[in-house]
Formats: structure tokens, C-alpha cells, sequence
């Protein structure tokens, strides 16, 4: 594990960019930043296109370390190359420190969440991200439903995949998304937390993990969890907050920084100039950042 990106991880100002769109969320990336589906025919097309967009914004004088502490990759995101280095050799020397999603996707709906689907390839597949110095992983669950049997579910599988990564000295962060929209969105979070402190207890030590969250209902409910000493850092989804939404919520929740995705890119469109790309890009950073550091 790389020390100095740890210290930047767990002591930083800023907040981590989730630029992880895969398979099934890439067609509305996409479209969202002005690239409709009949300018591509196929899969080798589409992600040729998405990486030029996240190559657009990793390139761009605004986004640096001085406010982004780290990015999440997609795994062809990592194969990839930017201005002739791999993307997170090219990440790192700008002070960025780069993780990669693992999961395959989400299983269908059962007890109230969606699991993990079995990532069959994980052992291979973190071998190739200490080839291209990937710090750590990202892995996102889906809860729906407060129904404790199925949080559990999801906690425990979450924390079984995560030792399998810390084996390979790399930090993964655990997403247990809470659907913004669901009824009982408090409730869940309580249980969710007293579930996830029940695993953290559990690890060695050495044993170090990341948490991202939905940013909960009732402020600073996570606490306990960006206090724990396995904890390196907490970060937050939007979840389909709108950024402004988002923002405010997050300034409630002391410790708490984002890790912002649709949030951090809608207002990009490949139309706009290189001057009015970088503009839009470094307000938007300056804002996420603003809410990650700058608490109520």
C-alpha cells in the first residue's frame, strides 16, 4: 500500500470523483453529456466515446489534486490510456489516487436489496490493478427495503469480498447504496450502521476499509463510523440528489466528504468550448468541494 496516498485518502481536503459509469449506465452518461445512442453501434464504440468524455475531464487544468483527492476507474477505464499513460499512472502523477469498481452489477431483488452479482474474475482482476497501481476498489450493493435480514445479507457480503481485496493490499470501499427514495430511508440507515459497525469490529488492526453512503436522513448518522480506527475515510453517493441537493445535505454531516457521480458531471456536454468545459468542470468542483470541506 502506498503511504502517501493512504495520508492523502484518510487526512485530505476534497472529495472522490466517481467516474465508474460501466455496461448498463454508460448509454445515459453519454447522452447526458450531448452523445446520442445512434452516434455509436456497438459496445467497443460506446466506451471508445465515454473514455474520450472522462479523458476530457481527467486532462482538464481543474481537475487536479489540490481538490480531488481520488477517482474511481472502470475497468476499461484502467486498460486505457491517458495522453500515453495508463489512466491511473496519468491520475497519480497529478496527485490523484486511483481506485477501481470490481462489482459486475446487482442481482435481482430479494429480501428487500439487490446483492452483488459473483464477480468470478476478482483474484485476476486485483493482480491487474497492482500492475497498474490502483490503490483501491469500489463495490456497490443496493438496499431498497428496511428488512434486517436483507441488510445483513448485504453487509456480509460486502465485508467477505472486502477482506479478499485487503489480502491483496489494496483498500476497498464498501457501497451499501440506501435508495434515496425509499420510505423508510432513516430506519434502514440506523440498522445499517449498527450492521456495519458489527464488521468493523471484527477486523485486525491492519485491517483498513473505506465506506460509501448514501448521505443519510438525519445528519451526522454515521459518526461512529468515520470515527472507527478501521475506517480510512467516509464518503457519500448522490444517489440522484440533485448536486445542489446533494451539496446541502452534505454540509450537515460533519466528516462526511462526496464522492459525487452524475453530481459531478451532468452540466458537461461535448459541444461546449475547451474554455467553457473547463469553467462548468471547475465550478462544479469548487462546489463538491466546497460541501466535502466547508461544513454548517
Amino acid at each position: 500500500m502506498n503511504k502517501e496516498q493512504f495520508d492523502k485518502i484518510k487526512n485530505g481536503k476534497g472529495f472522490i470523483a466517481a467516474l465508474d459509469q460501466s455496461g448498463g449506465s454508460t448509454p445515459k452518461a453519454l447522452a447526458d453529456y450531448g452523445v446520442a445512442e445512434d452516434q455509436y453501434s456497438n459496445d467497443d464504440e460506446m466506451f471508445t466515446l465515454v473514455h474520450e468524455m472522462r479523458t476530457r475531464i481527467v486532462t482538464s487544468p481543474s481537475f487536479n489534486g489540490d481538490k480531488i483527492l481520488g477517482a474511481i476507474l472502470f475497468e476499461q477505464t484502467m486498460d486505457r490510456e491517458v495522453e500515453g499513460k495508463h489512466t491511473g499512472d496519468y491520475l497519480a502523477d497529478k496527485g490523484i489516487v486511483p481506485f477501481l469498481k470490481v462489482d459486475k452489477g446487482l442481482a435481482e431483488q430479494q429480501d428487500g436489496v439487490q446483492l452483488m452479482k459473483p464477480i468470478s474474475d476478482l483474484d485476476t482482476l486485483l493482480s491487474r490493478a497492482n500492475d497498474h497501481k490502483i490503490f483501491g476498489t469500489k463495490m456497490r450493493s443496493n438496499i431498497l427495503e428496511f428488512n434486517k435480514e436483507g441488510i445483513d445479507q448485504v453487509v456480509h457480503q460486502q465485508f467477505v469480498i472486502a477482506k479478499e481485496i485487503i489480502a491483496k493490499d489494496l483498500v476497498p470501499i464498501i457501497e451499501p447504496e440506501v435508495n434515496i427514495h425509499s420510505e423508510q430511508k432513516e430506519e434502514i440507515e440506523a440498522y445499517l450502521a449498527e450492521a456495519i459497525k458489527k464488521e468493523l469490529d471484527q477486523l485486525d488492526d491492519d485491517q483498513y476499509v473505506m465506506l460509501k453512503l448514501s448521505i443519510p436522513t438525519k445528519a451526522n448518522q454515521y459518526n461512529e463510523l468515520i470515527n472507527h480506527p478501521n475506517v480510512v475515510r467516509v464518503v457519500a453517493l448522490s444517489g440522484g440528489y440533485s448536486r445542489e441537493d446533494a451539496n446541502k445535505l452534505l454540509k450537515s454531516n460533519d466528516g462526511l466528504i462526496a464522492s459525487f457521480s452524475r453530481a459531478l458531471i451532468n452540466d458537461l456536454n461535448v459541444d461546449q468550448s475547451e474554455e467553457e468545459f473547463n469553467q462548468v468542470l471547475a465550478d462544479t468542483i469548487d462546489s463538491i468541494y466546497d460541501a466535502s470541506v466547508n461544513k454548517n
